[in-house]
């Protein structure tokens, strides 16, 4: 009888520690590197559970037996908060490593960028050709799309601020554009209290407009202030702005890559050669350095400016200089002319 007895003990004790160490080397399994021919991204939903995620990753072949995961998730309560998010794993990860990165979020990111000089419509088709970004606005004119945002009546042209925007794949476009609307109403404030003494702007909409006028004239930095001075001169004296930007994009799809006499002469809110003072909203999305300079015009006397052919300008102070300098740098053109910066 005792002998029997110990056999069965010896059996227990050995049953036992087989069960240990066929839970010992499944948790281990926890720790092996997983071998990826490329990047994986894994997507996980608001609400999922720890075993759900740990199911849903060996049916991508991410782990192999999600028993393991799920026991040891039962064993560390503590570290299995996993949070919602679209994570990128790749060759090398361990099981373990990847629920590291789900319990502190860290989901995989793309950017946007919105450049200086940018019409409305670009930025739209920016956010369009962008992958693992939900566009909600799709189908949307641009007063739906601004009523989606919460500023309906608001014309949507230079309100949203260029920058690079990163975003995750739980976000929409209308999420970007939101964050670029609030940034441009920042910087515009933080510009607009400290901007120069007796400016004839009424708003600092005003103040934006002449920024995105003065981003497009001039793609040199220490020529924008010089730009807005003429401008804001030209303003103060009642004299047109003619600034052949403001005739470009009114002219909209039409306007074929030329500047003619009878584009100067066609009738549009925003032909500043038939318009006095600004036209009625921006033109394009300025940047900072833009928006300083309209609200820090150069105190100089310069009244008119034109293109060297080398992405700088000539400024002039009478009329008689400026038509001198239009025949110098425009009438006679050098084969290499332009009239914007080169790219560096």
């Amino acid at each position: 009888m005792f002998k029997r007895l110990l056999i069965l003990c010896l059996l227990l004790v050995l049953a036992s520690a087989g069960t240990g160490l066929w839970v010992w080397q499944g948790l281990a399994t926890l720790k092996t590197p997983v071998t990826l021919s490329e990047p994986v991204l894994f997507n996980v939903e608001h609400g999922s559970t720890f075993s759900g995620v740990a199911r849903q990753l060996e049916r991508n072949g991410l782990v192999g037996d999600s028993l393991w995961l799920r026991l040891w998730g039962r064993l560390h309560p503590d570290r299995n908060l996993i949070q919602a998010g679209t994570y990128e794993f790749v060759s090398g990860d361990t099981a373990l490593a990847m629920v590291r990165k789900m319990v502190n979020g860290d989901t995989k990111t793309w950017s946007v960028q919105f450049i200086e000089g940018w019409r409305f419509a670009d930025l739209r088709q920016a956010l369009e050709k962008q992958q693992h970004l939900d566009i909600a606005s799709s189908g949307l004119t641009d007063a739906e799309l601004m009523k989606r945002l919460g500023h309906p009546d608001e014309h949507p042209e230079g309100r949203f601020f260029p920058d690079t925007y990163v975003y995750t794949g739980q976000e929409s476009d209308l999420d970007i554009l939101r964050r670029a609307y609030d940034r441009m109403q920042s910087i515009l404030q933080e510009e607009w209290q400290g901007r120069a003494d007796d400016l004839p702007y009424e708003s600092p909409y005003e103040a934006l407009i002449m920024a995105s006028i003065v981003e497009k004239e001039t793609g040199v930095p220490d020529e924008r202030s010089q730009i807005a001075g003429v401008f804001v001169r030209r303003l103060e004296k009642g004299m047109r702005l003619q600034t052949d930007p403001t005739v470009i994009y009114g002219l909209g799809d039409s306007y074929d890559g030329n500047i003619t006499r009878k584009n100067l002469r066609a009738v549009t809110p925003y032909n500043t050669y038939r318009i006095s003072g600004l036209p009625p909203t921006p033109i394009a999305l300025p940047g900072r350095e833009a928006i300083h300079a309209a609200l820090h015009p150069d105190d100089g006397d310069s009244l008119y400016f034109v293109a060297r052919g080398d992405g700088s300008h000539v400024f002039s102070r009478t009329l008689q200089e400026h038509q001198r300098a239009v025949r110098d740098f425009q009438l006679r053109r050098r084969s290499d002319y332009r009239s914007s910066p080169q790219s560096q």
